[in-house]
C-alpha cells in the first residue's frame, strides 16, 4: 500500500477529477488523501453546472493541516489534475516540493489538464504557460493527451514518428516518463485508439479498440493517470503499468458503452480495474 495525495477537481454527480482517480487508486489498494480544487454539481461538459472553485489559500490551508499531522514524509506520490489557474498551480507545485523535501523518493505525477482536440483550451488564461514552464518541469511523470502534448512541445502530431519525437522533447522539459493518454495518428486504423509511453528505456505503444461512445465520456484521462501511477508505484515497471492502464480503461469504456451512459462506469467495472480480463500487446517503437 502507498500513500497518494491527489489534488484535482470534484463533482457530486459523475466521474471526473478526483471522482475518477480516487476510487481506482483505492481499489488497487492505495491510501488516498484527496484535496478538491473545485466542488461542482457535475462536470462542465454538460454545459451547465453549479458550485465553486476553491481559492489557492483554501488549498494551501488544507495542505498545511495535513503537514501539521507530521505525515508528509509518509506520502509516496502526489497526483495533480485540473488546477483552475496558475495561482492555484503554484500551490500544487509547492506542495510537491514540500512532499519531496520530506520524502525524496516521492513521485509527482502531473496530468497537465488544459484542453482537448475539438474543444481547444478550456482553462484560465495563463495556466497553459504555467503548466509548460513550471508544473511539467517539476514532475516525474506527465500524462498529457495529444492536444496537450502538442502545446507543451510546440509540435503537430500526425504520425508515430511525430509522437515519439514530441514525447522525447517533452522529457527534456523535466519529467522522466511521458504517457500520451490518447493518440490518434494517420497510420493507425480509424477504429483504434492508442497510448504512447516514453521513458529512459525507450518508447512503447499500446492499441485498443475505439468503442462507439457518443458523447465521449469525460474523466478518462483522470482515471488513466491514476491507474498508471498506481501500477508504477506497485511494480516499478512503467511498461507493465502502461499495459495495465490501457486494459483497465478499455474495460471501463466497454462497461460504459454497454450501459449507454456518458459517465464512466468505474463502479460497475471495478474488478477490471484490478485484474483486466482482456489484455493488449505493448510494442517497443523506439
Amino acid at each position: 500500500m502507498k500513500n497518494i495525495l491527489s489534488i484535482q477537481s470534484h463533482v457530486a454527480y459523475g466521474f471526473v477529477g478526483n471522482c475518477a482517480a480516487v476510487f481506482p487508486l483505492q481499489r488497487l489498494g492505495h491510501d488516498v488523501w484527496p484535496i478538491n480544487t473545485v466542488q461542482f454539481s457535475n462536470h462542465t461538459g454538460y454545459g451547465a453546472w453549479t458550485g465553486q472553485v476553491f481559492t489557492p489559500g483554501h488549498i494551501a490551508d488544507i495542505v498545511d493541516g495535513i503537514a501539521a499531522r507530521g505525515v508528509l514524509g509518509s506520502c509516496d506520490a502526489i497526483l495533480s489534475g485540473y488546477m483552475g489557474g496558475a495561482d492555484l498551480g503554484a500551490v500544487i507545485v509547492n506542495t510537491a516540493h514540500r512532499i519531496r523535501a520530506a520524502n525524496p523518493r516521492a513521485l509527482y505525477c502531473c496530468d497537465p489538464v488544459m484542453g482537448d482536440v475539438g474543444r481547444g483550451f478550456f482553462v484560465r488564461s495563463g495556466l497553459p504557460e504555467f503548466m509548460r514552464a513550471t508544473a511539467v518541469a517539476a514532475a516525474d511523470i506527465i500524462t498529457p493527451n495529444q492536444f496537450e502534448l502538442e502545446y507543451l512541445t510546440g509540435t503537430t502530431i500526425t504520425t508515430l514518428a511525430d509522437a515519439v519525437a514530441a514525447t522525447t522533447r517533452a522529457r527534456t522539459l523535466g519529467p522522466s516518463l511521458v504517457l500520451v493518454t490518447s493518440l490518434t495518428r494517420t497510420e493507425a486504423a480509424s477504429d483504434a485508439i492508442e497510448m504512447l509511453l516514453s521513458g529512459p528505456t525507450g518508447s512503447w505503444l499500446v492499441q485498443t479498440p475505439r468503442l462507439a461512445l457518443e458523447p465521449a465520456p469525460n474523466g478518462a484521462g483522470d482515471a488513466v493517470a491514476a491507474l498508471f501511477l498506481a501500477k508504477v508505484l506497485e511494480t516499478g515497471d512503467p511498461v507493465a503499468a502502461l499495459a495495465h492502464a490501457a486494459a483497465a480503461i478499455f474495460a471501463v469504456f466497454d462497461a460504459t458503452a454497454r450501459a449507454g451512459t456518458r459517465e464512466l462506469q468505474l463502479i460497475a467495472a471495478q474488478d477490471q480495474l484490478v485484474e483486466p480480463s482482456r489484455l493488449f500487446p505493448v510494442t517497443k517503437v523506439a
